[in-house]
């Protein structure tokens, strides 16, 4: 059992709070990520969709899970459950000091998690106050005018980190 917690960081422009749209524990936020096999090492080709709305149970046993997924090398079953409560907002002041902040933290058994992609809605909020939902990250970036507070905000260098947690 390895417990991880994925942590982003990214450059932001007049802008605070970024997070899923509907919070870091928005049970409709979809997590996009690569798995790697603990037993054979395999990197799954595309990436896999996880949230906390989706539950199945644990084959053989009988709690439930996030993602039960076979590794389509070896066969070997992993699982993926997701534990909220961990995450933040990124902060202007985390993005000004180079920091990552926890987003979610995972209970990986079989799998590593690997390359996080910034897909799904997201919110953010411009320094004059101005709420910006429905925010796109897919491309990399972000890029508006706040007209209200009259000062261009981006999101830019988006990155993230799977690290272990005890």
């Amino acid at each position: 059992m390895v417990k991880l917690v994925l942590k982003i960081a990214a450059d932001l422009e007049n802008l605070t709070n970024l997070q899923p749209q509907g919070g870091c524990d928005d049970p409709n936020f979809s997590y996009l990520f690569k798995l790697r096999c603990g037993n054979c090492g395999e990197l799954s080709e595309k990436e896999t969709c996880v949230s906390l709305a989706d539950t199945v149970p644990v084959p053989h046993s009988k709690g439930s899970t996030n993602l039960v997924q076979k590794c389509k090398f070896c066969a070997r079953e992993g699982t993926v459950t997701m534990i909220p409560g961990h995450g933040k907002p990124l902060t202007l002041e985390d993005s000004e000091a180079g920091k990552f902040v926890p987003l979610m933290q995972f209970d990986s058994r079989g799998y590593e998690l690997v390359d996080f992609v910034f897909d799904g809605s997201w919110k953010v909020e411009s320094v004059g106050g101005t709420k910006f939902e429905g925010v796109d990250l897919s491309a990399g970036e972000y890029a508006e005018y706040d007209e209200k507070g009259e000062c261009p905000v981006m999101i830019s260098n988006l990155r993230s980190t799977f690290d272990v947690v005890k």
